[in-house]
């Protein structure tokens, strides 16, 4: 089984909701919306993928510890970029704030997560293999 093209450059890929209690989210989620959740492994305690009623994968609930301990209680955005590096240049040259540098995510390509100068914040990825 080969893995999905990544989303186009510019687009929304990937929502991760990040919170204190997963499994209190994982189950409001799914008697709001009819998501169904299967467990990840962060070694020690799991996250969730949430699929859809059609069986489309839509969303990651976390748990705000780990890697996610820094983040706020939100949904976070994945809009995937040719180039993180450059993308996090950019939005620290417009008063933007980096919370989590470029770092690795494998065969995952690469993640960073700014803020922007009113608050809000977004992940950026760049899969392995971005179109320019």
């Amino acid at each position: 089984m080969s893995n999905p093209s990544p989303p186009a450059v510019g687009t929304i890929g990937w929502l991760d909701l990040t919170i204190p209690d997963a499994e209190a989210g994982r189950e409001f989620y799914a008697a709001v919306c009819g998501w169904t959740a299967a467990p990840i492994d962060m070694g020690g305690y799991n996250d969730y993928t949430m699929t859809a009623p059609g069986g489309q994968v839509v969303a990651g609930v976390c748990h705000a510890r780990g890697p996610n301990a820094d983040l706020p209680p939100q949904w976070l955005p994945y809009v995937t970029v040719s180039d993180v590096a450059a993308s996090v240049a950019a939005a620290a040259a417009r008063g933007g704030r980096v919370l989590r540098p470029v770092q690795s995510l494998g065969s995952w390509g690469q993640l960073a997560v700014i803020q922007d100068p009113a608050g809000a914040t977004l992940a950026l990825i760049q899969p392995p293999d971005a179109p320019a």
